[in-house]
């Protein structure tokens, strides 16, 4: 297929040489030109509306703002060349993939959101979880683009603010997971445990899955650069699941301790650093940190 990307920070990157490696033709653009070089195999366009054309255009934006400003304020769906279907891959608010379906139909361009699940180093493999919502025929007809990029599409019906609820649903467990393994650790080196030790324990043991062990190793060694998913995008995916919850009338009392918490770990310097970083709140709080 011909698809364009538009987004390549290291996840669009990865996605963009997985679906080069399946034999796609893939058109890049990024706002810093540097970027979209980057991937071997693509093809660099000046403007995102070169990219939002052809048989697909996929989005890989970091937050709500520049993906209203690339499709929205930038008028993509009023150019004449439109794509064959737009795959919104950002993780972005439910009120946003709302009024992008919305738009979307208005303009004749099948939309279908597609979220995913994995860091970038996964994205490079092709080995993401997908979150699909949309008509049935337009995921369909991504399904090459889908195969290329993960190993498996998670179909959620067919509007497509559903995988983007999924989404953020699906990142509030992940932090929730980082701040409880923070707080045992805390404690346990209050009582004389390493904090890395226990972890290792627990991770091997009753809490044995890739979110546990991989940001359990990182609390462990301390270590929270590179970042693989960086705590400023984690606190928005936070604040996007809160404002969604408040919409439908969902209290959700342990968001709002995230919320607060992460707030503090970017208020000490860590918003550029992992997200496992959020752990340091727990230790400083005690005294260790």
């Amino acid at each position: 297929m011909d698809v364009g990307v538009i987004g390549l920070g290291r996840m669009g990157q990865g996605m963009a040489a997985s679906l080069i490696r399946a034999g796609h033709t893939v058109r890049v653009w990024n706002r810093s030109p540097d970027a979209a070089k980057a991937v071997a195999g693509a093809k660099p366009v000046a403007s995102a509306a070169e990219a939002f054309r052809g048989d697909a255009a996929i989005t890989m934006l970091a937050d709500d703002a520049a993906l209203r400003g690339v499709i929205v304020e930038g008028g993509l769906l009023d150019s004449p060349e439109r794509p064959g279907l737009h795959l919104g891959m950002s993780t972005i608010s439910v009120s946003l993939a709302a009024e992008l379906a919305a738009l979307h139909e208005r303009a004749g361009v099948p939309y279908v959101a597609a979220p995913v699940f994995g860091r970038p180093d996964v994205a490079e493999k092709g080995a993401l979880n997908i979150v699909a919502a949309g008509a049935a025929a337009a995921i369909d007809r991504a399904a090459p683009l889908l195969d290329a990029m993960g190993t498996r599409t998670w179909r959620f019906g067919d509007e497509p603010q559903r995988a983007n609820a999924v989404k953020l649903a699906g990142n509030f467990m992940l932090v929730s997971a980082i701040e409880a393994m923070g707080e045992a650790a805390a404690f346990a080196e209050g009582h004389g445990v390493a904090g890395g030790e226990l972890l290792d324990l627990l991770t091997n043991t009753l809490f044995a899955s890739p979110v546990y062990k991989g940001y359990g190793a990182s609390i462990a060694a301390d270590r929270y650069e590179p970042p693989g998913f960086n705590l400023r995008l984690g606190a928005k995916d936070v604040r996007l699941a809160l404002a969604a919850a408040e919409a439908v009338g969902v209290p959700m009392p342990f968001a709002s301790v995230l919320r607060d918490n992460l707030i503090e770990a970017m208020a000490h310097g860590d918003g550029e650093k992992d997200l496992a970083a959020l752990a340091r709140v727990a230790a400083r709080r005690s005294g260790r940190g």
